[in-house]
């Protein structure tokens, strides 16, 4: 999974608006000065700063771009602590999946200041979690996590977070009046009041300890299926052998050598880099939060989604070219002796996918649920 790490903070409570952290990331190589790699782990994804294949604005809408398929990420960046006593706390972000993720994260923590930085890890105690999370076909939740008295309160209602490549803003708003809001889009999809959403309080109803288990009562609340079987995509291979080419009817094991069948890019491989987060904003006040959202993400959506648009058509284009040139080779020839140009998805075809010769440095963001 992913999650940008920021690191929390003291400032006087004032009338006017604070920002505590903003992070927009248009000072190109600067921002490797403000964000810490984590050393806890050794191969960690890289990560490298750009705006991506399809866009609103090529600047502005530069961010973090996670490289590196199947990789975890570890990166945090410090600010000078403060409290949110008696004040509104809003945190604010966006992130693009540009290449489709079947499993991977998209939230960021808000850790003590006291944090060791390259140290960094799924273990290190957290203040607030809030984000996108995909994981298969049913979990495609926003996660909404406090920690309180020394444990960790999740949400209790479900808000569905986005799956599609374009960029999406997102929003925590917690009030002193102890309400809270989550937006997506800059519009609101959940609201509710603390005590009655988060279980600080504990439950209303606890067990009678004086009823006792009957002797033959299972505790396991799920057991395996004996009559279940591992579906075929269960773990699925970046590459996959091309069973439709054959070899060619005059090949000549002694003279060319052993066949060797052709491997294709499997579509059903998704465990994907490539998501960008970027408009990273923590501060004390919701008009200026509202304000800040319209500036950036607001002003590039439709822009992002207009230039995604044509290079789908340049693409579908050029597919249906190389299709026309296929079955003309193939009518010809008896065979296609271009199938080692590996089919790619659509996204992969306008999406770098070098990211072994990229030597940008070894800043890391950090992506684990599970192992970290």
């Amino acid at each position: 999974m992913r999650f940008l790490a920021l690191l929390p903070l003291t400032l006087i409570h004032t009338a006017m608006p604070t920002v505590y952290f903003k992070e927009q990331f248009l000072d190109e190589d600067l921002w490797k000065s403000r964000w810490v790699k984590s050393k806890f782990k050794n191969g960690y994804g890289k990560f490298k700063l750009t705006s991506g294949k399809f866009y609103g604005n090529a600047q502005k809408d530069k961010g973090i771009q996670t490289r590196g398929d199947g990789k975890y990420y570890a990166m945090s960046s410090r600010f000078t602590p403060f409290r949110n006593e008696g004040n509104t706390l809003v945190i604010q972000f966006s992130i693009k999946h540009e290449r489709t993720v079947d499993c991977g994260g998209g939230y960021v923590k808000l850790f003590p200041s006291d944090l060791d930085q390259e140290q960094m890890s799924g273990q290190s105690k957290y203040y607030i979690m809030f984000g996108p999370d995909i994981c298969g076909f049913e979990r495609k939740l926003v996660h909404v996590i406090f920690y309180y008295k020394g444990k960790y309160y999740e949400l209790k209602k479900e808000i569905r977070c986005k799956d599609d490549p374009f960029t999406h803003l997102y929003t925590l708003i917690v009030r002193p009046n102890q309400t809270y809001e989550v937006k997506i889009d800059n519009e609101k999809v959940r609201s509710g009041n603390l005590e009655t959403d988060f279980e600080f309080l504990g439950p209303k109803k606890i067990k009678d300890p004086a009823v006792k288990k009957p002797d033959d009562w299972d505790d396991r609340p799920t057991i395996d299926d004996p009559a279940d079987i591992k579906p075929e995509d269960w773990d699925q291979p970046e590459f996959i052998i091309d069973t439709s080419v054959k070899p060619p009817f005059n090949w000549d094991v002694q003279v060319d050598g052993e066949w060797e069948p052709i491997k294709l890019r499997n579509p059903k491989y998704k465990v994907r880099a490539g998501s960008i987060f970027d408009n990273f904003l923590i501060t004390n006040n919701e008009e200026y939060a509202d304000k800040f959202a319209k500036s950036t993400w607001g002003k590039t959506t439709v822009a992002e989604k207009n230039m995604k648009d044509k290079l789908d058509q340049i693409l579908q284009e050029k597919r249906k070219r190389q299709e026309e040139e296929r079955k003309q080779r193939i009518q010809e020839q008896g065979y296609d002796d271009f199938v080692y140009e590996q089919e790619q998805d659509d996204e992969d075809e306008y999406h770098e996918i070098d990211d072994e010769e990229e030597n940008d440095g070894d800043y890391h963001l950090h992506r684990s649920r599970d192992e970290m």
